[in-house]
Formats: C-alpha cells, structure tokens, sequence
C-alpha cells in the first residue's frame, strides 16, 4: 500500500526544471526554472511558462539558448545531475545542423589588405629608423 509506487518506464515523468538541470541543459535548476518562465522552453511545440510541467519520454523539447535553438527529444527522466557521459543518455539531440558558411582558409581569414589596420611590429621599427628613433635611450 505504499503511495510512491514505480511506474512504468513508459508513464515516468518529471517536472521540467529538474530534467532541464539533470540533463545538463542547464547550470543550476533555478537558472532551468527561469528559463521555462521566460518562454524559452517550448514541448512538443508547445510554449511551456510553468516549471512544474511535467515531461515524458518521447516528448520533444526546444530550448532556446544564447546562440540557437537546441532541439532534444527525451529519452528517460532523470535521477542526479551526474557527469556528462550519464546526462547524455537522458536525451536524443535533434537539432538540424547550422547553414553552411562560405568556405574560407584560415589563412584568408587571418591577412588583411596592407595599410590596413594596426601596423606590424616590424613596419613600427622601420617608421621609428624613419624619424630617427633608435629605440635606445639616449643621454
């Protein structure tokens, strides 16, 4: 007769703070409990402002972050927030890979049109041999 039965793997669920912060998707679970309130964690397509949601395995999650959308689906709930190797198995990353970029070498990247920008150390002593600076203190 106890209250805390085990559920079957299928119907396990947690609240949404707790899984974000278990799964590594977030730093601490107050900064996961924020984050659903600010409308930046969306399930199966649908905006979520309550961190006590509660989400299963097979739900999809969007999760806005600083520089994309990140898209997981949920694998299992999780029981700590272990190591990164154990918080992986948590979830199935499905976000679509970035556009692809123009391909440039790395060298392209690096060089700049001469006079442009701050002069090299070697082009400052030949301005320097110029206006008659040594380099030396003179006395």
């Amino acid at each position: 007769m106890a209250r805390h039965e085990e559920q079957p793997a299928g119907q396990a669920r947690q609240r949404i703070d707790k899984w974000l912060f278990f799964a590594r998707l977030r730093k601490s679970r107050s900064l996961a409990a924020k984050s659903v309130e600010a409308g930046d964690v969306r399930i199966n397509s649908v905006a979520v402002r309550q961190p006590s949601h509660m989400v299963r395995p097979g739900d999809v999650i969007t999760l806005s972050l600083d520089r994309q959308d990140m898209v997981v689906k949920v694998l299992q709930p999780g029981e700590r927030r272990g190591p990164y190797e154990e918080a992986r198995h948590l979830y199935s990353d499905m976000t679509p890979p970035p556009p692809p970029r123009e391909e440039r070498s790395f060298y392209e990247q690096a060089t700049r049109e001469r006079g442009a920008g701050r002069p090299t150390k070697r082009e400052r002593r030949e301005t320097d041999r110029l206006h008659g600076f040594s380099g030396k203190d003179e006395d």
